[in-house]
């Protein structure tokens, strides 16, 4: 290298010092140049990562309090009763009634919808009491933990007109429950794909022909059904 830049002319050093300083200069602009914003781009991450941190640090100083606070506002409500007490609900009513001396005297079908969450349960019921036996029975049904609400109420008086009748539409609300997830199938294997099970094989052997054969050295006589021909053996 050092022979190849001693021979060469005046000229041609300049030349070859132009070309190495143009190179180095569009390398500069093409590599370090476009970098020169990213230390600007490194504060702002810092900084918004120190006021973040600086949140999260706040917060977690206060998680006693919000426990607190959460613990006390479950405690505040009635927890709604699982989809399985469902079932109890008719039970309950006739207790209820039961216990007040109302007289149930006819029980509707009882009808269920649900959502995402919760399974809500809808029965009429027709009621023969007293009003201070009504009024007892109503509202010890809302206030018991089973949440149980009246939606529909239209009261008239017996023929006798001695207790109050009415047609009563209870509500009761419950929790749905959540659905098992299928495990995933093994590898290799496809859903809802069954393996077929292989029966046993069975080799058959190829027919032979149980027609004894003709001796050796005899020819065979071919019936012919040509018209004009006859059927004779050739000498």
């Amino acid at each position: 290298m050092k022979n190849f830049w001693t021979n060469l002319r005046p000229l041609e050093k300049r030349l070859v010092f132009g070309v190495v300083v143009f190179v180095l200069v569009l390398a500069n602009f093409w590599i370090i140049v476009p970098h020169f914003s990213d230390w600007s781009k490194v504060q702002e991450r810092m900084l918004k990562a120190q006021e973040t941190k600086a949140l999260f640090e706040n917060e977690i100083k206060h998680k006693r309090e919000l426990e607190d606070a959460v613990k006390k506002y479950e405690g505040a409500g009635l927890a709604v009763p699982p989809e399985e007490q469902a079932t109890h609900f008719i039970g309950a009513v006739n207790n209820q009634a039961v216990e007040t001396g109302v007289t149930i005297m006819n029980t509707g079908k009882q009808q269920t919808k649900t959502n995402l969450f919760f399974l809500e349960s809808t029965v009429p019921i027709t009621v023969q009491a007293k009003e201070q036996q009504l009024v007892d029975f109503l509202y010890n049904l809302g206030s018991g933990n089973s949440l149980i609400r009246v939606r529909g109420l239209r009261l008239h008086p017996d023929p006798p007109r001695q207790q109050l009748q009415g047609d009563v539409t209870l509500v009761a609300s419950y929790q749905k429950k959540v659905p098992v997830r299928a495990a995933a199938p093994a590898a290799g294997t496809k859903s809802g794909a069954s393996t077929p099970i292989k029966g046993p094989t069975t080799t058959r052997k190829p027919a032979t022909d149980n027609k004894p054969s003709a001796p050796t050295g005899a020819k065979s006589v071919v019936p012919t059904n040509r018209p004009g021909l006859s059927n004779t053996k050739k000498p």
